[in-house]
């Protein structure tokens, strides 16, 4: 892939770049059919901007009406939209049904293909993930970039599997287990760890993917919290309780806060305070959002303000669920 002029000076460089799919979350529940910009990685970088981080994102959209929603709903959140991120095909869309518990299930309608053009300074951390890293010719060119950058920048990662769009298992995992050495952080679900490694425990496949050579391997599993695990430690970090709208984005503002605090750790590195701390703001972040419809992120003030949700009696809420 080849580079191009710099998408800004250095004191206008976004600290944060994510590359991968923008798209349009068709939503169909009993109340009827609502569409809501989304996309995993656009929702991160979304999520990034409500939190004040400045953000930009590397994807493609179509020069429609849903390309220029997209736009609208990052723009809102004072997210770059990166030069060479608009195309002449259609906007992708994925219809989600929502079942009565909220929880939802995905069809898709995406064509990824990644543009030939690459930021020519690097941001402080660089994420990616779901589709976009797996779905070719697009998967190809965002490998690309991690080779080009991993030795200069944190790289963040969530493969946010969606099977209907993948290969053979043994073809996503290969795909993934190559990825992982280009990466610092690798941010998973539970449903992603047993789908890829159906035969360990979630505390192995954490292992795993640190002996492939991440930093951190972060395991969401929904009402019981989350894994944190470094090749020294693994922490476990309750979920924060909240009452549930429905779980669209909850993965992503939990990845979008895990990004926001390892910009703000300071020199302590993972000690395990620093780790509690992560932990227990992007679980926040997801519970926040799970009471409230579609990926719906905190901005920054709710995030750190004290969630009522958190003193609640048992009876009155549930724990967050966090894709």
């Amino acid at each position: 892939m080849p580079q191009t002029h710099s998408t800004g000076t250095p004191a206008t460089m976004p600290d944060v770049i994510v590359i991968g799919e923008a798209l349009v979350d068709v939503v169909a529940s009993a109340d009827g059919t609502v569409e809501h910009p989304g996309g995993s990685p656009a929702n991160v970088a979304y999520g990034l901007g409500r939190l004040g981080v400045r953000a930009a994102l590397l994807t493609s959209i179509g020069e429609d009406d849903r390309g220029a929603a997209i736009e609208a709903h990052l723009s809102s959140a004072g997210v770059e939209l990166l030069p060479g991120s608009r195309s002449k095909g259609r906007t992708a869309s994925a219809t989600a049904t929502l079942a009565a518990d909220g929880s939802a299930t995905y069809d898709f309608d995406i064509r990824w293909e990644l543009p030939p053009v690459a930021p020519a300074s690097l941001p402080k951390v660089l994420h990616t993930g779901s589709i976009a890293t797996f779905l070719a010719p697009g998967a190809a060119a965002v490998r690309t970039l991690l080779e080009q950058s991993h030795r200069e920048c944190v790289v963040t990662y969530d493969p946010n599997i969606r099977p209907a769009l993948l290969g053979s298992h043994a073809e996503a995992r290969t795909i993934f287990e190559e990825l992982v050495p280009l990466t610092d952080v690798v941010k998973l679900s539970d449903e992603d760890a047993r789908w890829l490694y159906p035969e360990l425990q979630l505390e192995d496949t954490a292992a795993r993917i640190l002996r492939l050579g991440a930093g951190l391997a972060v395991v969401t599993r929904g009402s019981e919290g989350s894994l944190l695990a470094t090749p020294e430690l693994q922490l476990v970090v309750p979920a924060v309780r909240s009452a549930v709208a429905d779980t669209i984005g909850a993965g992503d503002s939990y990845m979008a806060a895990l990004i926001y605090g390892l910009l703000a750790r300071g020199a302590d590195g993972l000690a395990p305070a620093v780790l509690e701390t992560l932990g227990r703001t992007a679980s926040k972040a997801a519970a926040i959002t799970v009471r409230r419809p579609g990926a719906n992120p905190p901005t920054a003030a709710e995030l750190l303000a004290d969630l009522t949700e958190e003193a609640a009696t048992p009876e009155d809420v549930a724990p967050a669920a966090v894709a």
